[in-house]
Formats: structure tokens, C-alpha cells, sequence
């Protein structure tokens, strides 16, 4: 799943500068693990076919010859070399294997086993080199000069990595910051979605805090550089999803620590059963024949099998559905959660203002239609978030929209026009309004902001004439997706945004969620996964915005919003849900749990045959074909049981609950 950065269009010099590079993406074929894997899977696909023909061995024998070769050179050099080290590598001793298997015959299933291994180290190489191009593109957001103040007032323009704390830089309209600091002069509106996730602009003015990375709006700013370039919230952002992401998956050390004692165990158990007889007196062939058997039959294949099938049938079905699950490894994960961390902006909400209230005021003697309509014609001119919304709720209405004439724009304050020849003003109450004591106007506009609203004061003739309340619409299933985690889980999720308290308040009573952390930076919401963490909690993290990126990577499973996420994000996350279905996430958890439950009866089942065989191979005489046969025959058991979970009746029965 990709998605691409982007940003409003600028023009001139500024847009020359300041637009975002295209994105350095690692193609698939340029890592050498995806081309040896592929080459693999391919030669043993044409092989495959000819052997189970009868072909004569000469037709497909040099093929599986350079499926073992293509496949199995890189994990067995990687192998040889840890062995250097003082390490077996379980990638070296699967090699072994399958050339075992090859000595005495079963060259299929040898061939099966390094496919299966190369396959498992390309997806690795691919999701680690996706995630450093992500995070190298966050660096793009921000611009590579910015414009210096000198004492005197004269500007001089600089890399932004040649700032430091105590400068001031001037930041002209359109323009994307270039350092963090306090805004010592003018104002405008800030588009700082990539650090807080706030859906709309943010009023600056002397003494507000700004970011580096975020996108002014079409004022002015001079503003005071608090922070290095590289202490800057973004660039915390981005050591932050490295960190995070080196350290997330304590199970890999877990497997590391139980690959390595097999691979001990099972070349012991190997050289010990070849050797020891022929010190009694043994025959070399029996001998041989006997240790290569007891080889095939306690090879992994069938532990292998036991694992993958069913999440790999899971990852199939919910991919099907809509959700992308990045690796087996997350898709047991995700059944592992029972704890809730979700996102306000582009997650339970649809991450677009609308016009939610229009109130006209009763001295004003006008109706819903005609507010709206005056308030679109004086915002029609507007590249404004908020008059973007107010047009398109008259157009939804099929209202009539004038032209607006002497058209002016204050960052801040709002717009201004004449409209059938009366002059118009729309923009903010407070602004609007100082000054005066018109009570039923700024007690309307309270009123929507207790809602979670953002308020826009429309005055005729300098007469207020009514309140628009704008918001991000709340998703239809958020309330059904909270209860479901809530019941899965067994505790209601938390809601961590950068938006404001009171509209974070406001959404988290309808849906239900008690526990709100608001006005959160990046790293406050990591600080919130881990406070969930140290109280021993396995925490699911839902988000879009590169503001989420961080939590994302730092959590126990991460899961974005593919619609309108950022790119970080969707790379930074375990999944993405690519159709922006929220109701997704609860079914895909159940889907994970009884996933794993198919994981343990498949071991079982391996572990079951495995003993069996091992043994009658260790205390009598197991025949070869035998061998073969209860090696292949858990093999096919384990890898059908799993597929259980590509049947569509297997998502329904997981959107249903019966996933537990």
C-alpha cells in the first residue's frame, strides 16, 4: 500500500524551493534477497509440474539444482558466516536439510524448504527498506532553507541546518517553517496536521508556538528559532520511528533463542546417530540410510508449515477485505492486544471539516438556506479549509451562490466582501466580535464549541446575523468499532489526539470512551502506549497522520488509516486498512485469534507426528518410504487445516465475534 505526501500549491520561487521531492522509494528487484527469492520460486514452479509428471530426472534435475542454488546460497553463505562467529544459524541448518533431503531422493521436498526460507528473508528485506524510505521522506517535509533576519533587517537566506536557538527567520505566505520557535510578529493560520493531527489551520500570532515542517498560511510570521534543527519535534519524530522500530518485536529474540538450541539439538542427534554405530562396527549404507531418515523426518517443514498456513490464509482473507497485514509476526500479534490507543483526526473521524450547525439569529429574521448562502458567497474566493466547507454544504443544497465583490482576506480573522450589495463579513467570533457586546451572537457561537465545533461568526452591514458550527464529521461505525474493542478487550479504548480538550471530550461522549488524552504532541502519545505498556498491557494503535507515526511504531501492533494516512504512517504501521473501513479492525483481531488457535493445533499436530517418527526411527527400524510418507502426510494435514482461514465464511464468522 503507498499513499503520497502532499501539500497545497504554491507559486513562484517559494513553490520551487519548498515543494516536497519526489519520494525515494527502493524498488522491490534492486534488493538482491527479492531477486534470489523470486528466481527460486520461479525455476521451482517449472520444475514442479515436470517432476510430478514423471519427466525424465535429467529434464528436472537441473532445475531443482538451481532452485537449491539461487535460493539457498545467500541464508547458507549468511550461515557459514555466523558460524564464525560461534552461532548456527537455523537458515544453515535448513540448507543442510535440504540437501539432506536431496542425498536420499526427496529433492522435492528440499526444494520446498529453501523456496519457503528465501521467500520469508525477501518480504523481510522489502519491509525493512520501505520503512527507511518512509522515514527518510518525512525529512522532505521540511524545507531545506529558510529565510534569516539580521539585526539590521536584512534577510539572508540559509540552510535550515545552520540555525540555531535565538535567530529569527522570516516566514513568508506559502511557505512550510523551517525551524521550531514563538512567533515574535504577525499573524496567520498554520496547517500543522503533520505534527498534531489537527483536521483545520491554527490561528498564530506573537507569542504562539510553531513547528518545523508545518505549512503557513497567508500571513507573515517573523519568528524566533527555540531549537537546533536537529532537536525539532519532526526530526524527534523520525529518531523516534527508528528506535521504535529496531526494538518492537521482542518475539523475534524468543524464536532466535529457540531456532538456535534445535539447530544444535537436531546436527547432534544427526552426526551422533551416524557416528556412533560405525564406532560399534555399524554398515556405512544402513547407517548413512538411518541418519538421513532420522534427518527428513525431524526436519521443520511440517513446524513450518504449522505456522504459516493459518496466518498467512488470515493475512489472504483480511487483505481481501481490505486490510493489509504486513507479516505473519503481526497477524499473530494482533490477536495478542488487549489494549486500545486510537487516534481522533482521520480515525474516528473523517479528517474533512463540514458544516455541521447553521444558526441564524432571531433579530436577523433569516433562514438556514439564506445564512448559507450569504456565508458561501463570501467565502467562494477562499483556498480556506473552513470556506471550503462552507461552499461545499451550499452546493449539497443546490443554493445559489453570488458573486462576491471587493474581496479581502485577514489570516486570523476571516474574510470580507460585498454580497447583493451588503457588506459581508465571515470569520471568527472573537475577532469579529472584540470590542462589543453583542451577547446573542457569542453565546450561539459558545454553544457550538461546547459541541466540538469550530464556530464562524456571519455579520451583514457590521450587524452579526448568524453562527455556522464546523466539525469533522464523526464515522458512521466508530461507535460499533469502540464497542467491539471494548468488548474484546475487556476495557474501553483511549482516545490520544493533538486536537483540542473540549472537541476531543465532546466525540469521545458519543462514542463512548471515557479515558481522553487531547492536545498531545508526537512523542505525549508515545509517552501515553507506554504508560499502557508498563502496566503490563499489549496496546493496538490506530492512526493516519505522520503526528502518529511514533505511537504507531512504538506500540505493541500498530494499525493505519489508508485512505487519507501518511505515507509514514502507512509505513511505520503493521496494517493498513486500504479501504478506510473502520469496522475492519475488530473483525481482523478476531481473525488473528483464531488464527493463532489454528497455530498451536497444527503444532501439535507437527510436534505429534515428529515425535512419533523420530523415535521409530531411534528404537526399530523405520523404513525410508515410511519416513517419508508420515513426514509428508503431517505436512499436507497442518498445511490444510490452515488454509481453513481463506474461506469468506471465515471473515464473516470473525465480523460476527466468533473469533474469540
Amino acid at each position: 500500500m503507498s499513499s503520497t505526501l502532499t501539500r497545497p500549491a504554491l507559486s513562484g520561487d517559494t513553490a520551487a524551493r519548498d515543494a516536497v521531492a519526489p519520494r525515494r522509494r527502493t524498488r522491490i528487484f534492486a534488493l538482491p534477497e527479492a531477486r534470489w527469492a523470486t528466481a527460486a520460486l520461479v525455476l521451482f514452479l517449472i520444475a514442479l509440474p515436470l517432476h510430478l509428471l514423471g519427466a525424465p530426472a535429467w529434464v528436472w534435475g537441473p532445475l531443482f539444482a538451481l532452485t537449491y542454488a539461487t535460493g539457498g546460497w545467500e541464508p547458507g553463505w549468511a550461515g557459514l558466516r555466523a558460524l564464525r562467529e560461534k552461532t548456527l544459524d537455523v537458515d544453515l541448518l535448513m540448507v543442510v536439510a535440504a540437501l539432506g533431503a536431496a542425498a536420499i531422493g526427496q529433492v522435492l521436498d528440499g526444494a520446498l524448504l529453501i523456496v519457503i526460507f528465501a521467500t520469508s528473508g525477501a518480504l523481510e528485506a522489502i519491509a525493512t527498506a520501505r520503512t527507511a524510505d518512509s522515514v527518510r521522506g518525512l525529512l522532505d517535509l521540511a524545507p531545506t532553507t529558510a529565510t534569516r533576519l539580521a539585526d539590521d533587517g536584512t534577510e539572508e537566506t540559509v540552510p535550515t541546518e545552520q540555525l540555531t536557538a535565538g535567530e529569527v527567520i522570516l516566514v513568508r505566505p506559502g511557505e512550510r517553517i523551517g525551524a521550531d520557535g514563538r512567533v515574535l510578529d504577525g499573524a496567520s493560520e498554520v496547517d500543522q496536521a503533520t505534527i498534531t493531527g489537527e483536521p483545520l489551520p491554527v490561528a498564530k500570532q506573537e507569542g504562539d508556538e510553531v513547528f518545523a515542517g508545518t505549512l503557513n498560511g497567508t500571513g507573515a510570521l517573523r519568528v524566533k528559532v527555540e531549537r537546533d534543527p536537529s532537536d525539532s519535534v519532526i526530526a524527534r519524530i523520525v529518531a523516534m520511528v527508528e528506535e521504535a522500530s529496531g526494538t518492537k518485536a521482542p518475539t523475534q529474540l524468543f524464536i532466535e533463542k529457540v531456532e538456535q538450541r534445535y539447530s544444535l539439538g537436531m546436527v547432534a542427534a544427526t552426526v551422533a546417530l551416524f557416528a556412533l554405530p560405525l564406532v560399534f562396527g555399524a554398515a556405512l549404507q544402513p547407517t548413512l540410510l538411518r541418519a538421513m531418515t532420522f534427518m527428513i523426518v525431524a526436519s521443520p517443514c511440517a513446524v513450518v508449515l504449522a505456522t504459516m498456513p493459518p496466518l498467512l490464509s488470515a493475512i489472504a482473507n483480511a487483505g481481501r477485505h481490505g486490510v493489509l497485514i504486513k507479516s505473519a509476526v503481526v497477524m499473530e500479534q494482533l490477536g495478542q492486544v488487549d489494549a486500545v490507543a486510537l487516534d481522533k483526526t482521520g480515525t474516528l473521524t473523517e479528517g474533512t471539516p463540514r458544516v455541521t450547525g447553521i444558526r441564524p439569529l432571531a433579530a436577523s429574521g433569516l433562514s438556514e438556506e439564506e445564512l448559507l448562502r450569504i456565508a458561501a458567497a463570501a467565502e467562494h474566493p477562499s483556498e480556506h479549509p473552513l470556506a471550503r466547507a462552507i461552499v461545499d454544504a451550499a452546493r449539497t443544497r443546490d443554493l445559489r451562490i453570488p458573486v462576491v465583490e471587493d474581496f479581502t482576506s485577514a489570516p486570523g480573522t476571516g474574510v470580507r466582501g460585498t454580497v447583493d450589495g451588503k457588506a459581508v463579513a465571515v470569520g471568527s467570533p472573537a475577532r469579529l466580535l472584540a470590542g462589543r457586546a453583542d451577547h446573542s451572537a457569542a453565546v450561539e457561537a459558545a454553544r457550538l464549541e461546547d459541541e466540538g465545533c469550530t464556530a464562524v461568526l456571519v455579520e451583514v452591514e457590521g450587524t452579526p446575523v448568524g453562527v455556522l458550527g464546523i466539525a469533522d464529521r464523526l464515522r458512521e461505525e466508530a461507535t460499533a468499532t469502540v464497542a467491539a474493542l471494548t468488548g474484546l478487550t475487556g476495557t474501553a479504548p483511549v482516545l490520544v489526539t493533538g486536537d483540542n480538550p473540549r472537541a476531543a471530550a465532546r466525540l469521545a461522549e458519543e462514542v463512548g470512551i471515557t479515558d481522553v488524552r487531547a492536545g498531545l504532541l508526537p512523542h505525549d502519545k508515545v509517552t501515553a502506549v507506554q504508560e499502557l505498556e508498563q502496566a503490563g498491557r499489549k496496546v493496538l494503535v490506530v492512526g493516519d497522520g505522520v503526528n502518529d507515526a511514533p505511537a504507531l511504531a512504538a506500540a505493541h501492533t500498530g494499525i493505519a488509516m489508508g485512505r487519507a494516512g501518511s505515507d509514514l504512517a502507512l509505513e511505520t504501521a503493521d496494517a493498513v486498512v486500504v479501504r478506510d473501513e473502520l469496522a475492519t479492525i475488530p473483525t481482523v483481531v478476531h481473525l488473528s485469534r483464531r488464527a493463532r488457535r489454528l497455530v498451536v493445533q497444527n503444532l501439535v499436530i507437527a510436534a505429534v507426528f515428529i515425535t512419533g517418527l523420530v523415535i521409530w526411527d531411534l528404537a526399530g527400524h523405520l523404513p525410508l518410504p515410511l519416513g517419508v510418507a508420515g513426514h509428508e502426510g503431517s505436512t499436507v494435514i497442518v498445511g490444510l487445516n490452515g488454509l481453513r482461514l481463506l474461506a469468506d465464511g471465515a471473515w464473516r464468522r470473525a465480523r460476527g465475534g466468533d473469533g474469540q
